[in-house]
């Protein structure tokens, strides 16, 4: 798969997800075999008034590329701004959210809220296309209503502002992630433009890729949900579209994205406040395995590296002789 000049190694995508794909679960993901990975979501504003807070999201290592930066806004001199700020940061592509339907972005007329607005989501698009030389991409949802009219209208805008490809959740803004995605509606973009058009929305199965694949003609798959805390689902999806036998995930694999995880949210955070985000982002990586519950309880207590060792050390060591039991 290409997006303009970047060929792609395969056609797997992380969906960008606001809190979870910082670099360290960016780099897990691309070792699994995911194509392209992510950044979360970007303040424009915070980027174009100097905030070092937003400029320490955007924090990119070689082992990652190629990488995504999204960014979000109203403003399409400050959009425009932003995109050659991340360019020079050393973004790969620079894609726009359209799709977040967070009351805090809508409130500000951003995200999900441009599908109602298309001549400033156009004036956004065609700010950004003059100031990046980087390939642009959108990602949105079907829109504000279950036709998808939305979607199509901002899919022939973004080609005809020279974005070289667009992601389509499809799924309205109202329903959050609830009920189903409508993978008709990505069959009716990819017939409705030809730039690449990327799906997204239900993807719970490795076979799922295959599936929206070949059923929606789409050029690649965005997986996000399904990849919290297990990046090996890339590599059971790439078997999948290969057609090749699943590979199955050692259980106590997961413990050494635990330790590597650990290890790169301190490097990159820095212990005080890496230990705090772990309280809660540990845990992710113990989801299907036995006693998790307990294991994410212990994990609201991590103060310190040495706690956060000692607490995976513990469980492994608990269910590797639980595994040894049942043999």
């Amino acid at each position: 798969m290409r997006i303009d000049d970047i060929k792609l190694p395969n056609q797997l995508i992380l969906a960008p997800m606001a809190g979870i794909t910082h670099m360290p679960f960016r780099i897990l993901a691309r070792e699994a075999g995911c194509g392209l990975v992510c950044s979360e979501m970007i303040s424009s504003n915070g980027l174009y008034y100097g905030s070092e807070e937003t400029r320490a999201m955007l924090v990119m290592a070689d082992a990652e590329r190629p990488v995504a930066v999204q960014l979000f806004g109203r403003h399409p001199e400050i959009m425009a701004e932003a995109a050659a700020m991340v360019e020079g940061m050393g973004a790969d592509i620079v894609d726009v959210n359209f799709g977040c339907a967070v009351k805090k972005v809508i409130r500000t007329g951003a995200g999900a809220a441009l599908m109602k607005d298309p001549d400033r989501a156009q004036r956004i698009l065609a700010a950004m296309r003059k100031a990046t030389r980087r390939p642009l991409t959108i990602k949105m949802r079907s829109g504000w209503e279950a036709s998808g009219k939305q979607a199509l209208e901002l899919s022939r805008i973004a080609e005809g502002c020279g974005v070289d490809a667009v992601s389509i959740h499809a799924r309205t803004a109202a329903q959050g992630f609830k009920g189903s995605a409508d993978w008709g509606l990505i069959e009716r973009i990819k017939a409705a433009v030809s730039i690449p058009v990327i799906g997204n929305g239900d993807i719970k199965r490795p076979s799922d890729a295959l599936k929206m694949l070949e059923s929606t003609h789409c050029d690649g798959v965005m997986i996000g949900r399904a990849a919290i805390g297990n990046p090996g689902f890339f590599s059971q999806a790439l078997a999948a579209i290969n057609h090749e036998p699943i590979p199955r995930v050692d259980p106590m694999e997961r413990f050494d994205l635990m330790y590597r995880y650990t290890d790169q949210m301190i490097a990159l955070f820095g212990e005080k406040k890496a230990c705090r985000m772990l309280r809660s982002r540990l845990g992710w990586f113990s989801r299907g395995l036995a006693a998790s519950s307990v294991f994410r309880r212990a994990a609201t207590r991590i103060d310190s590296r040495q706690t956060a060792e000692a607490l995976i050390d513990a469980y492994r060591d608990r269910l590797a002789a639980a595994q040894k039991n049942s043999a």
